[in-house]
């Protein structure tokens, strides 16, 4: 590393500590059973910061912050306005297994192999994702390169919108602070497409990119050693995610992306669909009526539709108790 590498590395990371830039949420893996994991922070708007501006100090990405705080004004938010930041999520449905992309969510999920020295935790971070028209397909993949310093080869595609913009674009941008890839990236075995580091950090939780997944310069630097090449990558889109922690539902609601052709207001189906898959017990009308609301809000912080009665509570209680008295193995979820 050169010199002037590591004066510039040093003077970044000072930054970030003098901002108090908090790094990528890892939590401990809660059981097959159990999906809700963090917890939702606060803060005041310092003066003269905008939400973009505490969306990196956070972590988390400016739209889902945006979500969080319907009202504020992102560009010019009211010094020692009370901020909440989104950080309690559900974890996706499926396999938690390698890198989990939930582009409605525009989050990335990764669950670090058995045999790992993390093994056990899941690790979460924002993601830039692709504008409408250009985003990632749902499917699965691997990560099948990492690239330290990658030079962008231009997508003719990209070459041809910057020409016609009167902006013209080289067919290959080495690496530097021009290089939106960043210094980080991991090839995806989907044509011309990668997770990446970006220069316009301030994008990261937007629909900014031509398809590729974007990260924070911080986050990609953490993940990108964690991450083999032959990772599983599924790509998702669950706007409307439920599961348990204890004995109680949660539903987190995002705004689905515009190409699922539907809005909460003309078809809650998608909605339905999350809790039905995950249900124990028959919801009644005030948990419908919680969901339908939660739905519509898209806050993206995940929140409780229904509590497990005490009544059922205690029965199950007394039923277990009088099982195991009699030597019954009870099984419970």
């Amino acid at each position: 590393m050169t010199p002037h590498r590591i004066l510039t590395r040093g003077l970044w990371l000072g930054w970030l500590a003098t901002l108090g830039v908090c790094q990528a949420a890892t939590f401990p893996l809660p059981p097959a059973n159990q999906w809700l994991i963090g917890q939702i922070q606060e803060t005041r708007v310092h003066e003269g910061e905008t939400l973009l501006d505490l969306a990196r100090r956070y972590d988390v990405g400016s739209t889902e912050l945006q979500d969080a705080n319907p009202g504020v004004d992102p560009w010019l938010p009211v010094a020692s306005q009370r901020i909440v930041i989104p950080s309690r999520y559900l974890l996706p449905r499926g396999t938690r297994e390698g890198i989990v992309v939930n582009l409605a969510e525009r989050r990335l999920y990764y669950f670090p192999p058995a045999a790992a020295e993390t093994r056990g935790v899941v690790m979460t971070y924002p993601l830039g994702i692709g504008t409408e028209g250009h985003s990632l397909p749902v499917t699965r993949t691997r990560i099948i390169e990492k690239k330290v310093d990658p030079a962008w080869i231009v997508p003719d595609a990209i070459l041809a919108e910057h020409a016609a913009d009167g902006a013209p674009l080289p067919e290959v941008v080495a690496p530097g602070p021009d290089n939106p890839l960043g210094r980080y990236a991991l090839r995806l075995g989907l044509p011309e497409y990668l997770i990446h580091g970006t220069n316009q950090p301030y994008g990261v939780g937007q629909r900014v990119s031509h398809g590729c997944l974007r990260m924070y310069p911080e986050d990609i630097e953490a993940l990108f050693p964690k991450v083999a090449v032959g990772t599983p990558v599924a790509i998702i889109d669950q706007p409307y995610k439920a599961g348990w922690s204890g004995e109680v539902l949660y539903l987190e609601a995002h705004p689905p992306l515009a190409e699922a052709g539907h809005t909460p207001e003309s078809d809650l189906t998608p909605m339905v669909a999350a809790i039905v898959r995950v249900k124990r017990y028959p919801l009644d009308d005030h948990a419908w009526r919680a969901a339908t609301r939660i739905a519509r809000q898209a806050t993206g912080i995940p929140t409780p539709i229904y509590g497990r009665p005490p009544a059922l509570r205690a029965h199950e209680g007394a039923r277990r108790h009088a099982q195991s008295a009699e030597g019954v193995g009870v099984v419970t979820e």
